[in-house]
């Protein structure tokens, strides 16, 4: 497909060759105007803001992705083999399943279990376990390291519904040692691994899914900076 995209009108070039993507196309622009020099808005099409400049003087991008996989699959998709884009770093939110976190803890997708039928998509002959390059989550680790901010990595549950009419079935991902929920990881990783690029996803908790504890939308979009440093640091 040619380029523009119907979902991205940026030019060839346009994107540096790692990007970071939070669903929240406001907490791209807040990476942007906080973190970024020089930064450029190069997409706005449907409100999923984008954005390249550099840290440190090293060229990033940020580009917000929506919510669920269907609109990261969009959007990864393109950026990977599209704009030729190597490495795409989520920075999200996420409900943790493990009680042990709390509330702004930093989860690592190792690998992304699954209720979406997305993997249907590369007709596989079985079951498909999608997972992060390894590559990008030991610089993670690294980057966590220099900071002093704890990780924990482990399987997070990339859910395709947010209102799930069984009020039991995230327990029994909790059964089986899965950390937290979000709702993109794995399509951002099955689409990294067949084009041959990387992908990492790195969540915040925002809310324990078993008790009331939760932040409001403004703190998701402003207040995850630890996540976002960590993420610049990679680079």
């Amino acid at each position: 497909m040619p380029i523009p995209t119907p979902h991205i009108t940026a030019k060839a070039g346009d994107y540096a060759k790692t990007v970071l993507m939070p669903g929240d196309p406001l907490r791209a622009k807040f990476i942007a105007e906080n973190y970024l020099e020089n930064a450029v808005k190069v997409n706005e099409v449907r409100g999923m803001l984008g954005y390249t400049g550099t840290y440190n003087g090293k060229p990033v991008s940020v580009q917000g992705s929506g919510m669920g996989v269907p609109s990261m699959g969009i959007y990864s998709y393109e950026l990977f083999n599209f704009y030729e884009v190597d490495n795409i770093i989520r920075i999200g939110s996420a409900g943790a399943l493990d009680m042990n976190l709390s509330i702004g803890d930093i989860v690592i997708g190792m690998g992304a279990c699954t209720d979406s039928a997305y993997a249907d998509n590369f007709k596989l002959p079985g079951l498909f376990a999608p997972i992060a390059s390894y590559e990008l989550l030991k610089k993670a680790q690294n980057a966590a390291d220099l900071l002093g901010t704890k990780l924990t990595v482990g399987n997070v549950l990339t859910a395709d519904v947010f209102y799930n009419d069984d009020s039991a079935a995230l327990k029994y991902w909790a059964k089986m040692g899965v950390l937290a929920v979000e709702m993109e990881a794995a399509g951002l990783y099955m689409n990294a691994i067949r084009a041959g690029k990387n992908a990492l996803c790195i969540c915040t908790i925002s809310d324990i899914i078993f008790t009331d504890q939760a932040l409001p939308a403004e703190a998701r979009e402003k207040s995850f900076t630890q996540m976002m440093e960590i993420a610049l640091a990679m680079l």
